[in-house]
């Protein structure tokens, strides 16, 4: 199932080219923000899935071009990156595991426009990544078990600032190269977990102005998903509605 947010940030599933309002379904949980909303949603989806699909049965759905699709998760309470995750120029064995909090206020949706910052920058990358939505709380789960712990997964674009060193050479600070807002392009969808054989098999394509930026396999990754939720809950507890962005292959 593909969950989004669209126009004022009401709460709907895709199917092709229709959306469907499921908002009556969240208005139970009161006048809060569509993420607090969005995290109830993950947390019962299991109880709610089948008023759910008969909502989508039983309606007409909007056309998806008639309507302005948001970031489906727009202030997620954590959002956790992979850091160098992928094997590339050269890298033959697992990488180092390692991880950074990008701020939940770098969140944009389908068709908003980056804002380049005023910093000392000479190039902006647009990194794009798999990203998991976590579905309940997560501390110390080992890998093995991981899997259980995912909603479901969506496009993420790490945009980070290149070329300068705030902090002196051979220093980055991850912070000021990732956290600006509007450098976390999210969307359009979730698309819940069952909808995914295996996550870690997944081609990633990215396009600027129809030219082909990213073309990779999330089979390159260094560290796999579950190396990754046993590593990040080991640190921090996850809860439903955060996310992990697994990284990107810069040669990709």
């Amino acid at each position: 199932m593909k969950l989004a947010l669209f126009d004022q940030y009401k709460i709907g599933v895709i199917e092709k080219d229709l959306i469907f309002d499921i908002s009556a379904i969240t208005s139970v949980v009161g006048d809060y923000s569509a993420q607090h909303q969005m995290n109830w949603l993950i947390t019962e989806y299991n109880s709610l899935r089948d008023q759910i699909e008969k909502i989508v049965r039983m309606n007409p759905g909007i056309p998806v071009g008639k309507v302005k699709i948001r970031a489906p998760l727009p202030k997620p309470g954590k959002i956790i990156c992979a850091a160098v995750n992928y094997l590339e120029f050269g890298t033959k064995s697992s990488c180092p595991l390692d991880a950074f909090i990008k701020s939940s206020n770098s969140v944009i949706g389908n068709g908003d426009t980056i804002e380049l910052p005023s910093i000392p920058a000479t190039v902006f990358h647009h990194e794009a990544e798999l990203a998991l939505v976590i579905g309940k709380t997560a501390k110390n789960v080992r890998a093995a078990n991981s899997m259980d712990y995912i909603f479901g997964y969506t496009n993420f674009i790490d945009v980070s600032a290149r070329g300068f060193s705030p902090l002196g050479p051979g220093r980055v600070s991850f912070f000021m190269v990732k956290s600006s807002d509007t450098f976390g392009p999210m969307g359009p969808c979730i698309l819940t977990a069952d909808e995914i054989d295996n996550p870690n098999n997944l081609d990633i394509k990215l396009w600027n102005n129809g030219e082909l930026r990213h073309d990779f396999n999330t089979s390159d990754m260094g560290n796999k998903i579950p190396e990754l939720i046993e590593y990040c809950s080991s640190i921090t507890t996850l809860e439903p509605g955060d996310v992990i962005s697994t990284g990107t292959n810069h040669q990709g």
